[in-house]
């Protein structure tokens, strides 16, 4: 298992790529907390708070998908790091400036969320140029998603113990910052200013006008909500189990489970077709979600997250391989940035339901939401199959082997791991 992770990390570049997208992420994965901490150090209410971390919020989901789908027509460079300097400076607006007056707080946190860089789908855009092998891209994917777990473990603490070496204020302009460099590192590196978009069909709807991406991204949107349902009911489990770091036990064991699932499953190569394996892990992850329900003690229910959580990872990296098989020719790093989307959609819709439901029916039946969820999540994988029939790949497409061989046909398919027009659409017009 180490070997092969070991191998993958070797390899040219994707150390680099990797650590630079994750430092680049982190502004992304601590905003949240940093901005209620800011909010209430500034003397506002938690209210206050919640709605100026929901703008942020918004402003990501409407802007992945359009700043990745500029990548897919500009290249990275040109549109990641102007991005990501002005989500900084976002952020040192609202540093500055706090909470008067407050349009311009809201304003300024809208303007950091919306220009948060699209850097996970342009990392998974570059992995098959870097890695060249199907496996090796496969493993990079569950490694992708591990690592995922780490940072939004770590990026908290990070804003904790910079909170309490300088402030709240601090805080934010030390993480955006550094957010940036991280973003520097990728933008500058060779993979990244040599990538260059595949052609694509002048489409409105770009990545949307695939089936299989749209099953995928109904079916996701409902793990979305299970996961915030999770985080609600966790809290409201703690309140009547002691209170204290009790959420914080269930949340890290969740992150544990599916970082343990994720190495184990990007450590061997798997048979089959990846829309079939697809259904099958999210058949186990909701079934995963199902035991939460009993919630018993501090220490049995914190067993039980851990369970729920080690399909999570293999799901994201196996859904990673089927965006990568499905999106519509020149629109990867788009249909990766619908993905996120759709996660911070149904993270905030399965807020919004697990309150009410546990106020309404008590902490079981919040823990009943993400069972819920991940079963309509199974669903709708299984009730749109026919729009998720394994990717055929065009002629060709089998990318350079370790030594770096390759036809002329394999370098004009790296770039794109889908290289034909989604069957049903005509490649037409090309942008």
């Amino acid at each position: 298992m180490a070997t092969g992770y070991g191998e993958l990390l070797r390899t040219r570049h994707a150390a680099r790529l990797l650590s630079g997208t994750l430092i680049g992420r982190l502004p992304n994965a601590t905003a949240p907390l940093a901005v209620v901490l800011f909010v209430r150090a500034e003397g506002g209410s938690y209210a206050l708070a919640g709605a100026l971390s929901a703008v942020y919020g918004v402003g990501n989901a409407v802007g992945q998908p359009l700043l990745g789908r500029a990548v897919d027509r500009y290249g990275q460079p040109r549109v990641m790091l102007p991005a990501a300097v002005l989500s900084a400076l976002g952020m040192v607006l609202f540093a500055l400036v706090g909470l008067e007056p407050l349009p311009v707080a809201y304003a300024a946190v809208l303007v950091a969320g919306f220009f948060t860089p699209p850097l996970e789908g342009g990392l998974r855009a570059l992995w098959p140029d870097v890695l060249k092998r199907d496996d090796r891209v496969h493993a990079a994917y569950a490694l992708d998603a591990v690592a995922q777990e780490v940072m939004f473990a770590v990026g908290p603490l990070m804003v904790t113990l910079l909170v309490a070496a300088w402030s709240e204020a601090g805080a934010l302009l030390v993480i955006n910052a550094i957010g940036v460099l991280g973003a520097l590192s990728v933008v500058v590196s060779p993979p990244s200013r040599q990538w260059r978009p595949a052609p694509r069909e002048a489409h409105w709807l770009g990545a949307l006008r695939s089936p299989g991406l749209l099953v995928l991204l109904g079916s996701f949107l409902f793990i979305g909500i299970a996961l915030g349902a999770i985080a609600v009911a966790s809290v409201a489990y703690a309140d009547e189990h002691g209170g204290g770091m009790v959420s914080s036990y269930l949340l890290s064991a969740l992150s544990a489970g599916a970082l343990i699932g994720g190495v184990a499953y990007g450590a061997r190569e798997w048979p089959g077709a990846s829309e079939r394996r697809l259904q099958l892990l999210v058949a186990v992850l909701a079934v995963g979600y199902l035991p939460l329900m009993l919630v018993p003690g501090v220490p049995a229910m914190t067993a039980l997250a851990l369970v729920a959580g080690v399909f999570l990872a293999p799901a994201l990296a196996c859904a990673f391989v089927v965006i990568d098989q499905h999106a519509p020719s020149g629109t990867v790093t788009e249909a990766f940035s619908w993905l996120v989307t759709t996660f911070v959609v149904g993270n905030a819709v399965g807020t919004a339901i697990a309150g009410p439901v546990i106020e309404e029916s008590g902490i079981s039946a919040g823990f009943a939401v993400p069972g819920a969820a991940g079963a309509v999540a199974l669903v709708v994988l299984m009730a749109a199959r026919r729009f998720l029939v394994p990717a055929v790949r065009p002629a060709g497409r089998v990318v350079a082997d370790s030594a770096g061989g390759g036809t002329a046909g394999e370098a004009e398919a790296e770039n794109d791991r889908n290289g034909a027009v989604e069957p049903g659409f005509s490649a037409g017009r090309q942008a």
